[in-house]
């Protein structure tokens, strides 16, 4: 079992009298990943409110906070218990045998436009073998063909403006992966939270984009920017797109500054350190 401990402080400060705000900054409880322990700060004399989200399990933060500086601070222990499989006994599932609550994920959204992109997916990947590989021949067309780049992007940018640009950040990459997968009928998903193991090259650690894709009766978790661990990914939440997940939405005259995010490897409860790594297996941490 893997142990990460992790840390977000993110500042503000506010010019109104108040401002609303709406975080997704707590890790999500789910089958494989389970929160140890966590902690909540607030550097204001203020009640933070958690909700989880009944259909997704996201875990929303709402915050109502007045005039001058705010810094919230969340860290967490978490343990991750993958579910490993052979990519090659992974299969497709096929449209009429989807579950109800998975039909949502097959259908274009604001940033995973696939209804543009039929076309160009049925020419690139319907001839493939169905399964868990032509997912990863998705997700390697979309890395071959994608330049990872700092600010070359911004929040109106969508899956064809990827195509187009061939260039991004991992957000980027996520939702042409998605809107591919979409566009051969392959429920696909966005999911934010933070990764461990990422190159420090492209700067300091920071919330990271990847995709949740239904195959085989789980959700398996895929990187298109390749710039990370999956091994190492710690999820907060999961949407149609980036439009759902954003980790902090905010109502009111506010200025912000870079978020501060550490993770690290620790023992985990039976004293062993086991450090994310690559792997050609399947990971999933979700059904």
């Amino acid at each position: 079992m893997i142990r990460l401990k992790l840390s977000v402080d993110l500042d503000y400060e506010i010019a109104d009298q108040t401002a609303d705000f709406i975080f997704n900054i707590h890790a999500a409880h789910t089958q494989q990943q389970l929160v140890v322990d966590e902690s909540l700060g607030l550097s204001q004399n203020v009640q933070g409110q958690v909700d989880t989200d009944p259909t997704s399990g996201n875990r929303y933060l709402r915050v109502r906070a007045s005039r001058g500086p705010l810094r919230v601070s969340y860290s967490a222990t978490i343990d991750l218990q993958h579910h490993v499989a052979d990519p090659a006994q992974i299969a497709e599932v096929p449209i009429a045998e989807l579950p109800t609550r998975v039909l949502g994920w097959i259908y274009p959204s604001r940033y995973c436009q696939s209804d543009r992109l039929l076309k160009l997916a049925a020419r690139e990947f319907s001839q493939l073998p169905w399964g868990y590989s032509r997912v990863q021949a998705i997700r390697d067309w979309v890395l071959q063909r994608t330049t990872f780049m700092s600010n070359s992007s911004d929040a109106h940018t969508a899956a064809v403006d990827t195509l187009i640009e061939a260039a991004g950040v991992c957000r980027d990459f996520a939702h042409l992966m998605i809107a591919l997968c979409r566009a051969v009928n392959i429920p696909a998903r966005f999911a934010t939270g933070v990764d461990y193991g990422a190159d420090p090259a492209l700067g300091p650690t920071d919330f990271h984009a990847y995709v949740e894709v239904y195959l085989g009766g789980r959700w398996y978790i895929f990187d298109p920017s390749g710039t990370a661990i999956p091994m190492g990914f710690v999820r907060f939440g999961t949407g149609r797109d980036a439009a759902d997940v954003a980790f902090a939405t905010i109502f009111g005259a506010v200025s912000s500054s870079a978020p501060h995010i550490s993770i690290a490897a620790v023992p985990n409860a039976d004293g062993q350190l086991i450090i994310p790594q690559h792997t050609d297996r399947a990971l999933s941490t979700d059904a």
